[in-house]
C-alpha cells in the first residue's frame, strides 16, 4: 500500500503542475486510506509534502519574473501565525471532525472548479492594504494549519482579485505563500504528531518529480478540461471520506449535488451568453 501511495503522490505532482494548484487536497486521503497513517499524523505529512512541493514550484516562478515578493511575504507572515495556531488547534479537533471537515472543503473547492472563473473586474495592479493583508493571510493560515491543505484555492483569488495580481503571478506568489503556511503549520503539528520521515521524502520527491512532469504538458491540454475532469475527481474523493466517516447514506446526495452544479453552470453560460447575441470572434492564428 506504501508503494501505491508513493505512485498517486507522482499523480497528485502531475496535477500540481498542470493546473498550478488543487492536488496537495488528495494528499491526505491517500495517506489515510492508502499509506495507512492517522488523520493527524497524515496532516502533519502533507504540509511536509506541499510545503517542499510549493518551493520546488516556486524557483521557476521567482526565475520568470512572477513573484511579487513583497505582497507573497506579508501575507505568509500572517498566514505563518494562523497556520501554527491552527495546527496546535488541530490536536484538540476529533479526528473525524477533521475529515469531515477536509471533505467539505474539497465538495466546495470542486464546485468552484466546475463552475469555472468568474470574470473579475479589469483593474491595474494596486497594494491591498497592509490590515486587509495581513487579515486575509491569517485566515488562509488557520485553515491551512488545521486541515493540511486549501491554500492554493484560498490564496490564487485573493491575490488575482482582492490585491489586483495578475493571475500567472498571483500563482507564483501563491507559492511563496503557500511553502511558509506549510512550514509554519508543520511547526504546531509537530507537538501533537510523528512524522515518519522515510514515507514523508518518498512522497515528497513522487510530488516533486509528477510537477516537473506536469509542467512540460500545461500548455497542451485545454483547461476547461482539466477543470472539468480533476473537479468532478474531487467531488469522488470527497464523497468517498465522507461516506467513510458518516455512512454510505451520504452517497445518495450524489444526484442532487450534481443537478445543483450542472444548473449553475448552464445558468452561468446563459448570462455569459444572452439569446440574440453575437458569438465571439475566434481568435487569429498563433495567439495564446
Amino acid at each position: 500500500m506504501t508503494a501505491l501511495a508513493i505512485a498517486a503522490s507522482l499523480l497528485i505532482g502531475v496535477l500540481l503542475g498542470i493546473l498550478g494548484g488543487g492536488g496537495s487536497m488528495l494528499t491526505v486521503p491517500i495517506l489515510v486510506y492508502l499509506a495507512g497513517q492517522d488523520t493527524k499524523q497524515a496532516i502533519t505529512t502533507s504540509l511536509f509534502v506541499v510545503g517542499v512541493t510549493s518551493l520546488a514550484g516556486l524557483v521557476s516562478h521567482a526565475r520568470a519574473g512572477r513573484v511579487r515578493w513583497r505582497t507573497g511575504t506579508l501575507f505568509g507572515l500572517a498566514g505563518m501565525a494562523g497556520a501554527y495556531a491552527g495546527g496546535r488547534l488541530a490536536a484538540y479537533i476529533p479526528d473525524t471532525v477533521l475529515l469531515v471537515a477536509f471533505a467539505l472543503m474539497m465538495l466546495a473547492t470542486a464546485a468552484a472548479m466546475l463552475r469555472g472563473p468568474r470574470k473579475p473586474p479589469r483593474q491595474a495592479h494596486r497594494e491591498l492594504p497592509l490590515h486587509r493583508l495581513l487579515l486575509q493571510g491569517l485566515v488562509v493560515g488557520v485553515v491551512t494549519g488545521v486541515l493540511g491543505a486549501g491554500g492554493g484555492f484560498l490564496i490564487v483569488p485573493a491575490l488575482a482579485l482582492l490585491a489586483g495580481l495578475p493571475m500567472g503571478i498571483a500563482v507564483g506568489t501563491s507559492l511563496l505563500v503557500i511553502a511558509m503556511n506549510s512550514f509554519a503549520g508543520l511547526a504546531g503539528h509537530f507537538s501533537g504528531a510523528h512524522l515518519d520521515w522515510s514515507l514523508a521524502l518518498a512522497v515528497t520527491a513522487a510530488a516533486v518529480l509528477g510537477s516537473l512532469i506536469g509542467g512540460r504538458f500545461a500548455g497542451r491540454i485545454p483547461q476547461h478540461t482539466l477543470r472539468a475532469g480533476f473537479g468532478w475527481f474531487v467531488v469522488a474523493m470527497g464523497l468517498f471520506v465522507l461516506s467513510r466517516q458518516t455512512g454510505p447514506f451520504v452517497l445518495a446526495a450524489v444526484p442532487a449535488i450534481g443537478a445543483g452544479l450542472l444548473l449553475r453552470r448552464r445558468r452561468a453560460h446563459r448570462a455569459e451568453n444572452p439569446p440574440g447575441a453575437a458569438a465571439p470572434a475566434p481568435e487569429p492564428a498563433g495567439r495564446h
